[in-house]
């Protein structure tokens, strides 16, 4: 039966690997993922042998499209973001509406998810929690959008590369210095690293060191007594 899997793949250790997602690869026809490379590691790992088509953020519209084609040929397809949950600032989330407005079936598969992992272990944060992922790499709009998630009183999830992740903690320190934040570092992997702190303290401790290394999952507290600093926010 022609049918769409989005599966939920490990973030980092490989024993997060769910037995119905080894199952699911096992079982279609096809397995489309964000990056082959990454994918074959996984599948090779855990012996599997599919073919594998891509489907990454740069192609999603047109890979879905060859998707659905393969399913009105009555063939099975997986779909695999490189780690994570897709859809989740990971490509997944057009191909799984197409496809449902193809007619076909979408059945999640879930599996880790650095969002999930991370606020697990937070600690308290507030009644809303709110999903940012990636800020944009423009100084000037990055802190606009952080003034408005600190001025919400609202929790919110950042992701963040090793390149930037100061910049993104100098930010929230300078708006709102005592406000408490949560650096989850390579999550789940070996060298995994969680760091609670108010924001300059956390800020301080990453702008010290020599090197930086990994990817980031940022949590950052609500609070209802926000107060916010006169930072200018032009670029």
């Amino acid at each position: 039966m022609s049918e769409l899997f989005i599966v939920g793949t490990p973030i980092g250790n490989l024993g997060d690997i769910t037995f119905r997602a080894l199952e699911t690869f096992k079982a279609v026809d096809v397995i489309a993922c964000e990056d082959t490379r990454h994918t074959l590691e996984l599948l090779t790992h855990f012996e599997i042998r599919k073919p594998l088509i891509s489907c990454r953020s740069q192609n999603e519209d047109a890979a879905a499209d060859k998707i659905i084609e393969l399913l009105k040929k009555g063939e099975s397809v997986a779909y695999a973001s490189d780690a994570g949950m897709p859809g989740i600032s990971d490509p997944g989330s057009i191909l799984a509406y197409k496809v449902r407005q193809a007619g076909y079936k979408v059945t999640p598969v879930p599996g880790p998810s650095a969002f999930a992992t991370l606020v697990s272990v937070a600690g308290p944060g507030g009644k809303t929690l709110v999903f940012e992922g990636f800020t944009s790499p423009s100084p000037g709009k990055r802190r606009k959008r952080l003034r408005e998630l600190l001025s919400s009183g609202d929790a919110f999830i950042l992701y963040e590369s090793p390149f930037r992740i100061v910049k993104l903690l100098t930010d929230i320190a300078d708006i709102d210095s005592s406000r408490r934040v949560v650096v989850g570092r390579e999550l789940t992997k070996l060298h995994e690293e969680i760091v609670d702190g108010a924001s300059a303290e956390v800020r301080d401790d990453f702008a010290a060191r020599q090197s930086i290394k990994g990817e980031f999952a940022v949590f950052v507290s609500g609070s209802n007594n926000t107060k916010l600093s006169a930072e200018n926010t032009d670029n």
